[in-house]
């Protein structure tokens, strides 16, 4: 049975799978249900037969009980179902085959651009010998990965960005990975190694609250702007932490950097400018680590009837018309009307938005002021209409409902989420976080309980999404590696320098005791 039910899993993870043209694959009927030959967008299989049903209609549960046959399953999901208890089954054996057999068919069906070669094959992590010795004589400590923040003079700002990159898991595993090691770092005011000791902080048996007070120094030091006991915007901390960590990370560089920072949230944005007289287009390609979308359509009014993410994500993406004294065309050398489209050419592990809803005082603004208008977000969110592959593969109508590769190339899922309560000059930051599968709000050190729900009805400041499937490099080491095998052959190298100049300096003072003599 087992084995029955890793083939259903298999043939659909087959089918999301692939990435051939439509005009190049081949043609194969949709399932339908055996009892009343519906198409079936979600079909439930039996395990003991070959019959495949409808749930809502219940044609399979009717099967199982008519037939006397204990299970099916759903072929998207991957859960089974006991006709003789009534309820899906929650088992861990279950769980481990559906995620090795899907697994094994991206392995499979998955091809790199560059190299051609098929994708590497996962290896769990097992243990050597020494490994498990010194397992033995471990002490293990609870993690809960639940702490309260301290507030240490209005710097709620601050505790909400730590937390969200407390509850990053890219980040979460790169520092609680011992990448960057404090006792081994060389730098001073080093943001690496504060971002280090408080996820040591946080994931420890202590449950007190903890106050980042050496975080919060080494911000001020390095961050002249960010200094002081006033209020801060939490946006701009999150991009002069990202910047600082960058900076103090092992192996950064300007220019293609591959720190843990670039890793996580580092995108690209295209920009393509099209003249409406002959049609030539020039695209221009940015770095991003984050997007921030307008409350405000071009009227000026908030949302233009659509409060939610997706409309915002439009909005940005829209084509925008550019007058004549905006834009000069590099074919006609002539200045043109143009348009104007934005699209997201690479897409980051971790996507960071953030919503405009502080307008500061300028010429046309008498008094600066908060856009408190709710925003609708998903917990799932869906970006392949507002790609670059996407959009260059739409017909002429700008239909993106169709897109190539499989879903998971686009899917993000929501882990945590910013809010700002009250106006520009008095309002205090608050955050929700998922750890595992539970949701929690956290107010600086006060940690409590939550749901989904709750989250996705809060007024959000900024949302952060993960990628549920993360794409990697073949058969590379990562760069943390070649960068410390770099460190220990340097290290060694000097050593060596060190070594001969003491032996030289010990000739010498024999040479010169042979002479005096």
């Amino acid at each position: 049975m087992l084995n029955k039910y890793k083939a259903v899993v298999a043939w659909h993870a087959r089918r999301i799978q692939d990435t051939s043209p439509p005009a190049k694959r081949r043609k194969v009927s949709a399932p339908t249900c055996d009892t009343c030959n519906a198409t079936l967008s979600r079909p439930f299989v039996c395990l003991s037969c070959s019959f495949a049903g409808c749930w809502q209609s219940g044609h399979v549960t009717s099967h199982l009980h008519e037939t006397g046959h204990s299970f099916c399953v759903d072929t998207r999901s991957g859960s089974v179902f006991c006709a003789d208890c009534d309820d899906f089954i929650c088992d861990g054996t279950i769980d481990a085959a559906h995620l090795s057999t899907v697994l094994l068919i991206e392995e499979q069906m998955t091809r790199f651009q560059v190299a051609k070669r098929p994708r590497e094959p996962y290896q769990p992590w097992v243990p050597s010998e020494s490994e498990a010795a010194l397992l033995k004589e471990s002490t293990v400590l609870p993690c809960q990965g639940r702490r309260g923040l301290l507030n240490l003079g209005q710097t709620c700002f601050l505790n909400v960005i730590l937390q969200c990159f407390i509850h990053n898991p890219l980040l979460r595993n790169y520092f609680l990975g011992d990448r960057h090691n404090t006792r081994l770092c060389k730098h001073t005011d080093c943001t690496c190694c504060e971002m280090d000791s408080l996820f040591s902080e946080v994931y420890s048996s202590n449950q007190t609250p903890f106050g980042p007070t050496s975080f919060l120094a080494t911000t001020w030091k390095v961050s002249a702007e960010m200094s002081g006991y006033s209020q801060q915007d939490a946006h701009e901390f999150f991009i002069t932490a990202l910047n600082q960590i960058h900076g103090t990370c092992r192996g950064s560089t300007n220019i293609s950097c591959n720190c843990i920072i670039h890793q996580t949230f580092a995108g690209q944005l295209q920009s393509d400018v099209t003249c409406e007289r002959c049609g030539n287009t020039t695209s221009t390609v940015d770095p991003m680590l984050d997007i921030s979308l307008e409350l405000r359509g071009k009227g000026g009014e908030v949302g233009g009837g659509e409060n939610t993410l997706a409309g915002c994500l439009r909005r940005f993406t829209k084509p925008e018309k550019l007058g004549p004294k905006e834009y000069s065309c590099s074919k006609c050398t002539k200045a043109h009307e143009a348009v104007k489209r934005l699209s997201i050419r690479k897409l980051p592990p971790v996507l960071s938005f953030q919503f405009k809803r502080f307008e500061h005082k300028t010429t046309s603004k008498a008094v600066p002021q908060k856009i408190d208008t709710p925003v609708r977000f998903p917990a799932t969110l869906n970006m392949a209409p507002y790609t670059t592959l996407a959009m260059n593969h739409a017909g002429k109508d700008g239909d993106v409902s169709t897109y190539p590769g499989p879903e998971g190339m686009y899917e993000y899922d929501l882990f945590a989420v910013i809010n700002h309560e009250g106006q520009m000059d008095n309002g205090h930051y608050t955050n929700f976080a998922r750890f595992r599968d539970e949701w929690y709000r956290f107010d600086d050190d006060r940690v409590t309980p939550s749901n989904l729900g709750a989250c996705l009805n809060s007024n959000a400041y900024m949302c952060f999404y993960v990628k549920r499937h993360l794409d990697y490099k073949p058969y590379m080491k990562p760069t943390y590696r070649v960068t410390r095998d770099n460190d220990i052959v340097r290290e060694m190298e000097q050593e060596k320098l060190k070594e001969m100049a003491r032996q030289k300096e010990v000739d010498d003072a024999l040479m010169a005791t042979i002479a005096g003599d």
